[in-house]
């Protein structure tokens, strides 16, 4: 079928995912392929000292992402979207969103950027002997429990940003298994929350007397694939406010950020992973078993289908390296060459390929904020070198290219030396891999890994929550998630994989053990500047 004719048939399927800065709505044919889309800008507010959108600006972007979508589809092929075969919404994980009896919300929606849940995060890590990361919504449960907001006795429900969504549009109060796992830890073997902790944490309240358990707050964790329900009258109008769209339609389970950034890149089988590099980076590594100990830095989350993932979660990445490059397209427009951005990233990204392999002994410290997993809790971006270090415009470039996946290196060799983690393939998608080959190289030099990318990866996680809307509707064969990626969506495609070379590898080490060694200076910078 023509696109016009999947439109028209009621065949398409819809993709929307709430991004820290954009809301974005892909719509994809029978053959999983983008054929329109939509989006709209948004940013977070500084509210009494907490990072918050309001509920006016969540159904203000989706219905304007929605608008921006259907003009798309009005544009390209002069139709109406009536119905779809499925929707999922997808969000960025974490956080806090209560509401009470009447479904109204308790207090502004806190998102994953606020830190001020560190003293509960390390209490609940101790008592649950699991890291429990400051973004997580228990965190923040436990939190408002610490400092007695008066708010928590009225809590009926809480959920995360695309679960209010979903259940807003559906009626039905759920959560995929992987984005529920940001709430509080899932059990691999049930695939919903663990028991043992639930019943620590209730213990741990009880003396407060809430009118509820934890349980009868959170929402029920769905499997990729399940029956999540259906848009209703009431949702229908509120996601397409022009009328056109009709009720009835399959929504499949919400997902969080990360288990659709998994699904895009074909990462959610055991032995696999995926590595996202642009303005922040993590990694996911899908486990065969549970790692032998908890670690600080180390989050563990599950795919949408219900498989174990290692995260490493870092808020640092290609900004300050960015910054560097605008440093010399100023210096080209002072010259009156004309600037060609694509042109100077390829240029000097290739150049640094040519630089020592440890980068002549230059550092880079690309922390535009705090880094957890090096213990920062501010940043000051720094660059460092003393006097007898080779000092030539490719080891200066490759020293940032390190720096922007030398955290991420640090968090990982967790994973690969002291729990040898066995990989079979790690994908990588984002800014950091748009210059062919570069990224990737360093990014293989930095874990010791062959790293894959694939075109599609840049299609991002509004494609990858209309995947697993895909799965839910158009799975004939009752395949699981991993296999129905792999077969149907991916069929074989493993993109342009490039592999470690020794050299690299050797120079890296010897760099990130000198960047761990003068961590003190970029500590004294945050504390004198």
């Amino acid at each position: 079928m023509t696109p016009k004719q999947t439109i028209e048939s009621g065949k398409a399927i819809l993709g929307i995912e709430f991004g820290s800065t954009r809301i974005k709505a892909v719509l994809i044919d029978e053959e999983n392929k983008p054929i329109a889309q939509g989006s709209h800008e948004w940013e977070n507010q500084l509210v009494d000292g907490l990072w918050t959108y309001s509920i006016e600006a969540i159904w203000y972007g989706l219905q304007d992402c929605y608008a921006e979508l259907r003009k798309d589809v009005l544009r390209q092929y002069d139709c109406e979207i009536e119905t779809l075969a499925a929707i999922g919404f997808s969000a960025m994980m974490h956080g806090y969103m209560a509401f009470d009896e009447e479904q109204k919300i308790l207090v502004p929606f806190r998102t994953w950027r606020n830190t001020n849940t560190g003293k509960a995060a390390a209490e609940l890590s101790a008592l649950f002997n699991y890291n429990i990361p400051l973004r997580w919504s228990i965190s923040h449960l436990y939190q408002c429990i610490l400092d007695n907001e008066e708010h928590v006795n009225d809590i009926k429900y809480l959920t995360t940003l695309a679960g209010y969504v979903h259940w807003q549009v559906t009626g039905q109060f759920v959560l995929g298994v992987g984005d529920a796992s940001g709430m509080i830890p899932v059990d691999p073997k049930t695939k919903t929350y663990d028991a043992e902790m639930v019943r620590k944490f209730d213990e741990l309240v009880a003396p407060k007397g809430f009118s509820w358990k934890l349980l009868d707050i959170l929402p029920k964790s769905l499997n990729a694939g399940e029956n999540a329900g259906f848009l209703t009258p009431e949702g229908a109008q509120r996601l397409d406010v022009s009328g056109h769209l009709k009720a009835g339609i399959p929504v499949c389970p919400p997902e969080g950020d990360a288990g659709t950034g998994m699904v895009a890149t074909n990462a959610v089988k055991q032995r696999t992973g995926n590595v996202s590099a642009g303005t922040s980076s993590f990694s996911m590594i899908v486990l065969e078993k549970e790692l032998s100990k908890p670690y600080e830095m180390i989050d563990m989350v599950t795919t949408p289908d219900g498989s174990l993932v290692a995260m490493v979660h870092c808020n640092n990445c290609t900004s300050d390296l960015n910054a560097w490059v605008n440093l010399f397209k100023e210096y080209q427009q002072l010259l009156g060459v004309p600037v060609d951005m694509n042109e100077v990233f390829g240029k000097l990204y290739n150049n640094a390929l040519n630089g020592d392999a440890d980068c002549g002994g230059l550092i880079s410290y690309n922390y535009i904020s705090g880094e957890p997993v090096t213990g920062l809790e501010e940043g000051r971006p720094l660059f460092v070198r003393s006097a007898n270090d080779k000092f030539t415009l490719s080891n200066f470039m490759r020293a940032h290219l390190y720096a922007s996946v030398g955290v991420l290196k640090i968090g990982n060799d967790i994973l690969f030396k002291e729990e040898k983690i066995k990989v079979d393939r790690i994908t990588g998608h984002g800014g950091l891999f748009k210059t062919k080959g570069v990224g990737q190289r360093v990014l293989a030099a930095a874990i010791n890994s062959p790293i894959s990318v694939m075109e599609t990866a840049g299609e991002g996680g509004a494609w990858g929550i209309a995947l697993l809307a895909g799965y839910a509707v158009n799975n004939p064969q009752k395949l699981n998630l991993a296999d129905y990626l792999e077969e149907v969506v991916f069929a074989g495609n493993t993109g342009v994989s490039i592999a470690p070379t020794a050299e690299d590898v050797a120079g890296f080490e010897k760099y990130i053990q000198n960047y761990k060694r003068c961590l003190p200076i970029e500590q004294s910078a945050v504390e004198n500047k």
